[in-house]
């Protein structure tokens, strides 16, 4: 099998500390050539950087405050975030430690609606940072799919592209997602648990073009390690379902969610991934 990219992995979690090179060795013997690691909040900003650092020409950041993590003070931690990150831009660029996307960003009022505005805001602001300075966004949506679709709608024609982190939703809500060119839903665990409907509604809605690979680890183990730590090297689980469910080789699937992520996230991990191919 062809080596395929795990575009969503929260690998400077504490979950790792104890073994984070044997997770990536895991990853690296499993096919997986290249994996993305989102930012979620302040602290992230410096343990994403370390775990890309750790593995260059491998691992990925991103920078971004997940939604979750948006409390009092929010427009101060982006204010830090955003120096960061244009001082990255200019200092690394074309370098395996150059920010990749914007993210992990976005919406969720599952739990509470408590700082709505403020979630509102923080997003909206990423959506104009993504539109800067080119960058793809990693959109976290939960309970909030009509108040994203809303925000988004005006930046629509500037934004460069990104992805709908962890897709559990149905074909109406991919058409609603996938109005917006150079966007990608991400497919992870969920669509190997034996309830999903993934399996049958990505076939139906969805053309393999407008997806790419993740795992979200550590959460979402997919079939049969549910319940267990996540991590890249089982992803291959999910590849080998979308492949069933679409009828294709596992190495059609590798192949084509590789290009959308390459045609996503571009720069270094075009050239780097393209070596990692050329190797195998």
């Amino acid at each position: 099998m062809i080596p395929f990219i795990d575009t969503h992995a929260h690998l400077d979690g504490e979950e790792f500390g104890d073994d984070l090179p044997e997770v990536v060795q895991r990853a690296r013997a499993a096919g997986v050539g290249a994996i993305l690691v989102p930012g979620i909040d302040d602290s992230s900003v410096d343990s994403v950087m370390a775990v890309c650092r750790r593995f260059p020409g491998y691992c990925y950041p991103m920078i971004g405050l997940q939604p979750e993590e948006v409390r009092p003070g929010w427009a101060d931690v982006l204010a830090r975030m955003k120096r960061r990150l244009e001082a990255n831009l200019q200092a690394e660029a074309d370098t395996p430690l150059r920010y990749v996307a914007v993210g992990e960003c976005g919406l969720d009022f599952y739990w509470s609606r408590e700082f709505e505005r403020e979630q509102l805001a923080a997003f909206e602001r990423q959506v104009e940072w993504s539109v800067e300075h080119r960058l793809p966004l990693m959109i976290h949506c939960r309970k909030a799919q009509n108040e994203m679709l809303h925000l988004m709608r005006p930046y629509a024609a500037q934004l460069p592209g990104g992805v709908f982190h962890c897709f559990t939703g149905n074909p109406r809500e991919a058409e609603d997602f996938l109005q917006f060119d150079g966007f990608c839903l991400g497919i992870g665990g969920v669509s190997t648990f034996k309830s999903s409907h993934l399996r049958t509604d990505l076939p139906a809605a969805v053309p393999l073009n407008r997806i790419v690979l993740e795992t979200d680890s550590p959460y979402m183990a997919p079939v049969p390690h549910r319940g267990q730590r996540n991590e890249s090297a089982l992803l291959v689980h999910v590849l080998r379902t979308l492949a069933a469910s679409y009828g294709v080789p596992d190495d059609e699937v590798a192949r084509v969610t590789n290009a959308n992520a390459a045609r996503l996230f571009g720069g270094s991990i075009v050239r780097d991934f393209g070596q990692i191919i050329k190797e195998t």
